[in-house]
C-alpha cells in the first residue's frame, strides 16, 4: 500500500463500530487467563509495561517492554507484542515491533484508528545508559517520541518515525506516553481523533537551585492526530509545577456523553491520595481543569493504572490497578456509573503482588486485564484475565 493510500484511508473512511469475529467470541467460555509474557523467556530476562487492544478484526494485541537484562527501567530495551485470535486464550509469537539495539525502547501506547484499522503505536526512546534521573537532571539528553503504523493487523510495524518536534516543548527533559492503550474518539464533533495521554518533565526556570530531578517538575498532557497518526500536535498541558498535584502515568476514556477522561498517577505530589483525574470536553485541546486528586481511588498505590469505557446504556467506566495504598498487590477492578465522580471497587482479582496493568474490551460480553503479576513480586509474569461485562 502506498503512502498516499494511506493517507487516503486515514482520511475518507468512516468510522466503524467495534465487531468481534467469530473466532474471538466463540473463545468466551475456553478460558479465564493466560501468561503471554514470562520472565527468562524469549531472551528477556523481565517483561514490563503492558498495554492491550483489540484490532478490526477481533485480535488481542499484547504490548510490553523486553527488557533483555533484568526489571529496570535503564538499559537494552525492545518493545515486542504477541497475538490473539482467540480472545487472550493462547497467544502466538513473540515479535520486536521497535529494538532498542542497546538503547531503551519503551511505553508503548497503542490504538486502533478507526478510519482506517490501522494500528497505531505511539513510543518513547532514550540512551541504553541513561537513567529517568538523568534525563530529568538534563545530564543526558531528552527522550524521543515515535510513531509506527500496522495495516496487516499486528503482524508488523513500521519502522519507527521520529516526531518529538510535534510531540513537545523545546524546555522538556523526560517524557513518558501513557504508557497503556491510547484513545481513539468515536463520536462527537472530533469523532477519529486520536489521544495520546501522556507526561513530560520541564527544565527549572533560570536561577533556580533545582535541578530538575524534583518530583514538581512532572506535567501532564496530551498529543493529538487528526490524521490517522501521519501528524501530531499537542493538545492541552497541564504543567503548574508546584509540587501539589505531579502528573505522572496516564491514560484516558471518552465518557458517553462524549467527554475525554484523563487518569493519571500522582508522582511524590503534596495532595491527598495517589491517584488524579481531568476533564475535557473538546477532544483533548484544552481541560475544563487541572488535574485534582480521584479520593475515591485512595486504595490504589503510586502506580500506573489503566481505565476502559464499556459501551451501551448505564455501562459503567471501569479502573484497574492493585489495591493495597502501601505497595503492590492485589490487582482489583473498579466501576464509576456517575461518569467518573466516583468508583466503586468491582472485582479483586488476587491478593499476589501486581503493579502495572491495561484494560480491554474483548468482544460484547468480555473485558480483560493485562497485567504485572507474581508470586515474589510483581514482575515475574504479564497475566491476561478475561472478565464477564456482566459481572461488573
Amino acid at each position: 500500500m502506498t503512502f498516499l493510500s494511506r493517507t487516503l484511508l486515514a482520511t475518507a473512511v468512516f468510522l466503524t463500530p467495534f465487531t468481534a469475529t467469530p473466532a474471538a467470541a466463540s473463545a468466551a467460555v475456553r478460558c479465564t487467563s493466560s501468561v503471554p509474557y514470562a520472565a527468562g523467556q524469549d531472551g528477556y530476562a523481565s517483561y514490563r509495561i503492558p498495554a492491550v487492544v483489540t484490532t478490526r478484526q477481533g485480535t488481542l494485541l499484547a504490548f510490553a517492554e523486553g527488557r533483555r537484562n533484568g526489571p529496570g527501567d535503564t538499559g537494552d530495551i525492545d518493545i515486542v507484542v504477541r497475538r490473539s485470535t482467540d480472545g487472550g486464550c493462547t497467544w502466538g509469537p513473540l515479535t520486536v515491533v521497535a529494538a532498542g539495539s542497546g538503547h531503551t525502547r519503551g511505553n508503548p501506547a497503542p490504538v486502533v484508528d478507526p478510519r482506517s484499522g490501522a494500528v497505531v503505536l505511539v513510543s518513547c526512546a532514550n540512551e541504553g545508559t541513561a537513567t529517568e534521573a538523568q534525563i530529568m537532571r538534563g545530564e543526558a539528553p531528552a527522550r524521543r517520541v515515535y510513531v509506527q503504523h500496522s495495516w496487516d493487523d499486528g503482524r508488523g510495524f513500521t519502522k519507527p518515525r521520529d516526531i518529538t518536534d510535534d510531540a513537545g516543548l523545546p524546555d522538556w527533559r523526560w517524557y513518558a506516553t501513557g504508557p497503556g492503550h491510547a484513545l481513539a474518539l468515536t463520536r462527537g464533533p472530533n469523532a477519529g481523533r486520536l489521544v495520546v495521554p501522556a507526561n513530560h518533565s520541564a527544565t527549572p526556570p533560570a536561577g533556580s537551585p533545582d535541578t530538575g530531578r524534583e518530583a514538581r517538575y512532572y506535567g501532564g498532557h496530551a498529543l493529538l492526530s487528526d490524521d490517522g497518526g501521519l501528524t501530531w500536535r499537542l493538545g492541552f498541558v497541564d504543567g503548574d509545577y508546584d509540587g501539589t498535584v505531579n502528573v505522572n502515568e496516564s491514560i484516558a476514556a471518552q465518557l458517553p456523553d462524549g467527554r475525554v477522561y484523563f487518569s493519571a498517577r500522582d508522582q511524590s505530589g503534596n495532595a491527598p491520595g495517589n491517584r488524579v483525574d481531568a476533564i475535557s470536553e473538546d477532544g483533548g485541546e484544552t481541560l475544563v481543569r487541572a488535574y485534582a486528586p480521584q479520593p475515591t481511588l485512595d486504595d490504589v498505590p503510586v502506580v500506573q493504572g489503566s481505565v476502559l469505557q464499556l459501551p451501551g446504556a448505564g455501562a459503567p467506566l471501569l479502573f484497574s490497578g492493585p489495591s493495597d495504598p502501601t505497595t503492590r498487590r492485589a490487582m482489583a477492578v473498579w466501576r464509576s456509573a456517575d461518569l467518573a465522580a466516583g468508583f466503586t471497587r468491582a472485582v479483586t482479582l488476587s491478593e499476589q503482588p501486581a503493579a502495572y496493568s491495561d484494560l480491554v474490551r474483548v468482544d460484547a460480553g468480555t473485558a480483560g486485564v493485562l497485567y504485572e503479576t507474581g508470586t515474589a513480586g510483581p514482575y515475574e509474569t504479564i497475566e491476561f484475565r478475561r472478565l464477564e461485562v456482566n459481572d461488573l
